[in-house]
């Protein structure tokens, strides 16, 4: 293994070009910036080509065409950039275009502060383009090292999937600098579990077929396929359709080829979970890396709590939160919204509550507070204006 002491958006660059991307376009934003920055050094070096847009609608509509001339490709911005991605990202959806796309939270709304971590994208990410009729397939890493062990990852399902992947990081993952490695041979690649698809090509004469099977390569124009490419409801041939059966054919298909196959998606972390505990905690990126240490410091006093951390937030992992008990979510906004999904999969007769800041983490004595007072039975004690918003 080479070992750096680098940032998030260094080792997602790294675990790109490692994945066989070739291919990357942009437009700078704080806090992915970085990361194109690292991709316009590196992909010349391995034969690829960078390609700074003159905004981030363009540039992912110029990973479609890498994609479809048969590149696998990637992206990055995040919050104001990610609503401006939302027409290609539609059409990358609807015509199954392997894409991953890096998504960099910070505080918003809107261009709020560029600086400071956040976690309002949690909807964004699910839901990015108009019309519904679709799932996605979200990843959030909580390190630098995991961040490249996703990207790798990311790229995989992509192909597999052959849809856009979303790798959800806030900024302290992108923009904070950790201890890194990065596998130099085949043997630490499979140390590491990391998981590899070339890309492959489809001669047709079905593109679009309406099923819900995985690892049909996906379309490329050119290289003699005879294919067919278009942001309207396609054929199983791929041609341009205003029929409702093709169109109900089509959506099957966008959305069961991800629900079926959940299973090779499903990534989390259970933390002191064996013994039922009475309060269960429930984080994704950074925030979640506080919430570990609280609990552990929680368990060191007797409080009965547990941790649950998500990797891959969409499609929800409903199936994980079976447990009668009383749930908290730790989340980087004020408004809430992880918490809304733990409610509405979590057993009726569970008290859900939450916890959210808003471009800072919260401290490890505040968590132990706030559990023990709902282990008490008690609500999150207001402090001045803030409430809990739940």
């Amino acid at each position: 293994m080479k070992r750096y002491l680098e940032t998030g958006n260094f080792a997602i660059a790294e675990a790109a070009v490692l994945a066989g991307c070739r291919f990357f376009a942009g437009y700078p934003i704080t806090p992915a910036t970085e990361l194109a920055e690292a991709m316009s050094k590196r992909l010349p070096e391995v034969g690829g080509y960078y390609l700074q847009a003159e905004d981030e609608c363009a540039a992912m509509h110029m990973c479609i065409g890498g994609a479809l001339g048969g590149m696998k490709v990637m992206t990055g911005t995040s919050g104001p950039g990610f609503i401006l991605y939302a027409d290609p990202y539609g059409w990358a959806l609807a015509s199954e275009i392997p894409i991953v796309v890096l998504n960099s939270g910070r505080v918003g709304p809107v261009s709020g502060i560029t600086g400071a971590p956040g976690q309002g994208e949690f909807y964004n990410v699910r839901f990015p383009t108009q019309g519904g009729n679709y799932e996605t397939i979200v990843l959030a890493p909580n390190s630098a090292q995991e961040a490249f062990y996703l990207t790798v990852e990311a790229f995989y399902l992509a192909e597999r999937f052959r849809m856009p992947v979303t790798l959800l990081a806030d900024q302290l993952v992108t923009d904070g600098m950790e201890d890194i490695s990065v596998p130099e041979t085949d043997a630490e690649k499979a140390q590491m579990g990391l998981r590899f698809k070339d890309r492959e090509i489809n001669y047709g004469p079905e593109f679009y077929p309406a099923v819900d099977k995985i690892d049909i390569p996906p379309v490329v124009l050119g290289h003699n396929t005879g294919a067919l490419c278009s942001d309207w409801t396609p054929t199983e041939e791929g041609y341009d359709t205003e029929e409702v059966e093709a169109c109900h054919k089509h959506v099957y298909r966008l959305i069961y080829k991800v629900r079926n196959h959940k299973d090779l998606i499903t990534r989390y972390e259970a933390f002191a979970l064996d013994d039922d505990p009475e309060l269960v905690v429930v984080s994704f990126g950074t925030p979640s890396r506080v919430v570990k240490s609280a609990v552990k410091k929680a368990r060191e006093t007797g409080m009965k709590v547990g941790a649950l951390r998500l990797i891959s937030l969409w499609p929800f992992p409903d199936e994980l939160f079976w447990r009668r008990a009383t749930y908290l979510s730790v989340e980087l906004n004020y408004d809430g919204q992880l918490v809304r999904e733990i409610q509405r999969a979590c057993p009726k007769d569970s008290r859900v509550h939450f916890l959210g800041q808003c471009g800072e983490l919260p401290g490890v004595q505040e968590l132990l507070t706030v559990f023990q007072s709902l282990l008490d039975g008690k609500t999150i004690s207001p402090i001045n204006w803030q409430r809990e918003a739940w």
